[in-house]
């Protein structure tokens, strides 16, 4: 039989417990909370996660490795066609910048020697005048001391065959035209006259203006009569 037991044989540390404070009960609780409540994963589950096997690296096929290898060679190509090209490029540039420095500077050579040219032809040509002066001088000043009409026609031819001579020398030529046949690129027909002789049916029987050439340039026609056969 069980006896009772007495106000006297209760732990008076017991009864301090349950009055002061409550009695904790151990619990085999392993969920683990935060100072904001959230659940921590134990230290089981964090094991378990370890242990959790690691995805695997996709496999790449040998076509998929021979694809790469080929795209890579050629961008790698490409890349360097690009550059060349770049390059290309940039000579091409600097022998045109070349070429138009080279072509400016001979044309500006080429007028200055144009120029140069043509400023020693007057030169020349002023040369050449300068006896024909002359001649008028001394005719004038003959026609002073001796008003003779011969004197004077002297004079006169002269100074015309002189001038003759300086066109000469600068190249003008006279257009050969009495007795020549009639050409319309050489002579101006003032008129025709009929001539017996059948032989100068055509040609040129007297001049009225003689006509000049510079080389192979007409300065001005010869103005000529031309014969015409009854």
């Amino acid at each position: 039989m069980f006896k009772k037991k007495k106000m006297s044989d209760i732990d008076p540390i017991t009864e301090d417990h349950q009055e002061g404070e409550d009695l904790k009960i151990p619990v085999n609780d392993k969920r683990r909370f935060n100072d904001q409540g959230e659940r921590v994963a134990a230290e089981a589950d964090g094991a378990a996660a370890e242990r959790k096997p690691e995805p695997k690296e996709p496999v790449i096929s040998p076509k998929e490795i021979e694809l790469e290898t080929r795209l890579k060679a050629e961008t790698e190509r490409r890349e360097a066609a690009e550059s060349k090209l770049v390059g290309v490029q940039a000579k091409y540039e600097e022998a045109k910048a070349n070429l138009e420095k080279e072509t400016s500077e001979m044309r500006a050579r080429l007028m200055k020697t144009l120029e140069d040219r043509a400023s020693q032809n007057k030169f020349n040509f002023l040369q050449t005048l300068l006896p024909v002066l002359d001649n008028l001088n001394l005719a004038v000043n003959a026609s002073e001391h001796d008003a003779s009409v011969e004197n004077l026609r002297t004079g006169v031819i002269g100074v015309t065959r002189s001038f003759e001579h300086a066109l000469t020398q600068v190249g003008v030529e006279p257009v050969p035209s009495i007795g020549t046949q009639f050409d319309p690129e050489l002579h101006e027909a003032v008129d025709m006259v009929p001539v017996e002789d059948e032989s100068q049916d055509g040609k040129v029987t007297a001049e009225y203006q003689r006509g000049y050439k510079f080389g192979d340039r007409l300065l001005r026609p010869a103005r000529v009569q031309v014969g015409k056969a009854a």
